[in-house]
């Protein structure tokens, strides 16, 4: 792909956008009255963001140059946050999680694979450098705490050592020693035909044996050449040639993407802007010095006295530099002050009388939905609208119609950065003007006036309380997070990806539903709500601030469907931190009232100061169970008042997400569990509906342990047999029978379908009367 493809991509998905945005004023600002039509054009908007979205995701990627890129950026951040004001308004809709619309892909002629939700890869790639020295320090307190053991070289002895380099030197001798004889040989036999050619001149049949040989000799090598390859994949110790050619492709696509890594992260807007600070710097700063002089002088021939200069809050000399008399801004910065007192007071006063009216009075309940019905549904506010709006029109006024031919590396435009560059480094520089001048006008006053500043008045004061404070011992998040490390509640999460969850798209949802059968959900479907409620919002600070907020989510489901794996999916797609809260890991760690709560308060510093952080709690139901408390340091039902209070203390750029697993959801006090749990998502087992997916599962665990499948393995019939087991009863199933005996006796012995069988019969499935609990 050139670049050119990428630039139409973008082209493209701006297009969609626009006629997306054009729609979105049109139809969604009119009430509807029938809820399934809503929901109708609700899931034809997802669909289409969904597809803007990827081709979004990969022209930013994919793109190297930095101000397209950072246009891209941010419409990519409004269409993931208006896809999920979408999804909240469609389970609002259905009151539902899981969504049925196969029949509005069939009309709309696209796959299930055209609306799975793209893990944009900038959420990794922007801070590798800090992940990667991250897990650097993990490790090194891992080791040093004795949690973990490194993996042991293998040590060579002296003699083994001396035996290859004698090996390595006599090898090497012998090729230089034929090499020099295959010379000689040469040499020699063009001369004796040279003095041939001479006595004899040139003879057909001489001729013709010779090309003969020539031939003959190039065919045989071909033939040994493709015998010995054969021979090779047979033994195991060569890859065969498709694979060898996806390897060659896989490798030269690496090479590219890492070139295009280099020529995005090039720091050309730094050097840029040292450059205009260098240039323009002290003109600025000299004209922002005589302006404010100006001001000061002006001030105080009209009011009468030199004015207080403005802090930063109020923007500083910005405050004095607008368009303004001294008069106006000298009132204006006495009406602040005046204003927020009054504010407070009447904040005080509406709660006052608000206690007063609602005092033995209950909310009405209905009130909201009853409008709904008479007026119809109608989509809420959008916060991500404008910024899509935005992002659009700057495409439309700077990229849309750029001639692009004198750009050929196409990595950066010096004077839009120039552009950008130029405010920054004012408002450095003014914020440096600030401070001196602050100075100057405290001088000033005194030597005009015989007066001090406010500020050297309370000086005594402050230094008092400066000195307070640095008395108090303050412990760093590097200490912290040490700690944690230490006592294991921080943990490494393992690296596993989202798509290695694998699970097909169910393709009888809308069916069932025809016949008031509610279908369970498809492992593809919690795929995606774990990539909406976990992933997005944790990858990008001005999703998690602006949409919907989802604090905490519970994956609900039988032992063994993948809950773990899927919050260590989450962790590996954000490079998040994982903290394990589970009521087994703090048994016993800070005890006390006191003891938890300072734990939970580290937990949620380190958890913000190094964000983005999953707090995971497994077998959570325990913590709410009805059964009755044990000793205070073992109870698991330590967390349950506590909780409610850490996520009232997560706001909404806190990228924090508290993941609860649980197999015994039913054993749970509901009342406080799902008060606690704002989504519930249900992990069924794998069905005989789905079974594709399991053939595909077997295979891909089969292969994956290192076991070969032939005509002996029928892996349909696995499937078959195998419904109502999970994925970990499979996996399990495969690692009891690929031992590394069984591994080595494989090219003797093929593997059979029967082995599996056996394996698999050991284990209880899920039945369907916990299935139906579950549902």
């Amino acid at each position: 792909f050139s670049i050119s493809t990428y630039n139409k991509m973008w082209t493209d998905a701006q297009k969609d956008l626009d006629i997306q945005l054009q729609r979105e004023r049109e139809e969604f600002l009119q009430p509807e009255k029938d809820r399934v039509e809503a929901f109708k054009m609700l899931a034809a908007s997802y669909i289409k963001y969904m597809q803007i979205f990827r081709n979004l995701e990969t022209a930013h990627d994919r793109l190297v140059h930095r101000q397209k890129r950072m246009v891209i950026r941010q419409v990519l951040d409004g269409v993931i946050g208006r896809i999920l004001e979408i999804k909240k308004e469609m389970v609002e809709l259905e009151n539902s999680e899981f969504h049925y619309i196969d029949n509005i892909l069939e009309d709309l002629k696209l796959l299930p694979e055209d609306i799975e939700v793209p893990i944009p890869r900038y959420f990794i790639k922007e801070k590798l450098e800090v992940l990667q020295q991250r897990e650097k320090i993990l490790d090194r307190i891992l080791l040093d705490a004795g949690l973990q053991t490194q993996k042991p070289v293998k040590a060579m002895t002296f003699e083994e050592a001396i035996k290859m380099i004698q090996v390595a030197e006599r090898a090497r001798q012998g090729r230089c020693r034929a090499a020099f004889m295959k010379q000689i040989y040469l040499e020699e036999k063009r001369e004796r035909q040279t003095k041939l050619q001479v006595q004899m001149g040139p003879s057909p049949d001489a001729a013709a044996t010779c090309i003969q040989k020539v031939w003959r000799g190039y065919i045989q090598r071909k033939k040994t050449e493709k015998m010995r390859g054969e021979e090779m994949i047979f033994l195991g110790m060569s890859l065969p040639p498709h694979s060898k050619a996806m390897n060659i492709s896989q490798m030269h696509a690496g090479q590219v993407n890492a070139l295009e890594v280099e020529v995005q992260e090039r720091h050309e807007e730094v050097f840029i802007k040292d450059k205009l600070r260098e240039t323009e710097g002290l003109d600025i700063k000299e004209t922002l010095q005589d302006q404010i002089g100006q001001c000061f002088i002006e001030c105080r021939h009209i009011i009468g006295k030199f004015p207080d200069y403005p802090t930063e809050e109020a923007g500083g000399s910005m405050a004095i530099l607008s368009q303004k008399t001294p008069e106006q801004v000298a009132a204006e910065l006495a009406a602040r002050k005046e204003m927020a007192l009054q504010k407070k007071a009447q904040k005080g006063k509406k709660e006052q009388e608000w206690k007063e009216k609602t005092k033995g009075k209950k909310p009405q309940k209905t009130g909201k939905k009853v409008r709904e019905e008479e007026e119809g549904w109608k989509m809420a506010p959008s916060n991500f609208l404008s910024i899509m709006e935005e992002g659009n029109s700057q495409y439309k006024a700077v990229w849309q119609n750029r001639g692009e031919g004198w750009d050929f590396l196409q990595d950066h435009d010096p004077e839009l950065i120039k552009e950008e560059k130029r405010e920054e480094v004012e408002e450095e520089i003014r914020v440096q003007v600030d401070e001196l001048m602050q100075q100057k006008l405290e001088n000033l006053k005194l030597a005009v006036d015989g007066e001090k500043s406010d500020k050297q008045k309370k000086g005594r004061k402050s230094e008092k309380v400066r000195a307070a404070m640095m008395s108090l011992v303050r412990r760093t998040t590097d200490s912290l997070y040490r700690e944690l490390v230490e006592e294991g509640l921080l943990i490494k999460a393992k690296t596993v990806n989202l798509s290695d969850y694998v699970g097909k798209y169910s393709y009888l949802g809308t069916t069932l539903r025809q016949v008031d059968i509610e279908p369970m959900p498809s492992l593809a479907d919690v795929r995606q709500l774990i990539a909406l409620y976990g992933i997005l919002p944790l990858g990008s600070q001005t999703v998690h601030e602006k949409a919907p907020l989802v604090k905490a989510l519970l994956l609900a489901g039988p032992a063994g469907v993948g809950k773990k794996t899927l919050v260590h999916a989450i962790c590996t797609e954000t490079g998040a931190n994982l903290f394990n809260l589970s009521a087994s890991n703090i048994a016993g760690k800070y005890p006390g009232k006191n003891g938890l709560q300072m734990m939970l308060h580290m937990v949620l510093k380190v958890a913000k100061q190094l964000q983005p952080s999953v707090v995971w709690i497994g077998e959570t139901e325990k913590i709410f169970s009805k059964a009755a408390p044990k000793a205070e340091e073992m109870n698991p039902k330590r967390l349950e008042k506590i909780l409610p209070k850490f996520l009232k203390a997560l706001k909404a750029q806190d990228r924090v997400l508290l993941v609860g697993t649980t197999n015994r959801p039913f054993d749970a006090n509901l009342k406080s569990f799902c008060k606690v749990y704002q989504k519930i998502i249900l992990i069924p087992r794998p069905d005989y509906a789905s079974r594709f997916g399991k053939y595909f599962l077997w295979k891909h665990i089969i292969l994956q342990n290192g076991g070969a499948i032939t005509n002996l393995l029928n892996i349909s019939c696995l499937a078959k047999v195998s419904d109502g087991f999970t994925q970990g009863h499979i996996i399990q199933a495969v690692q009891a029978v690929l031992s590394k005996l069984r591994l080595l006796q494989m090219t003797r012995k093929p593997l059979r379908t029967a082995e599996f069988m056996t394996s698999l019969a050991r284990q209880d499935p899920v039945y369907k009367e916990e299935e139906e609990t579950f549902k």
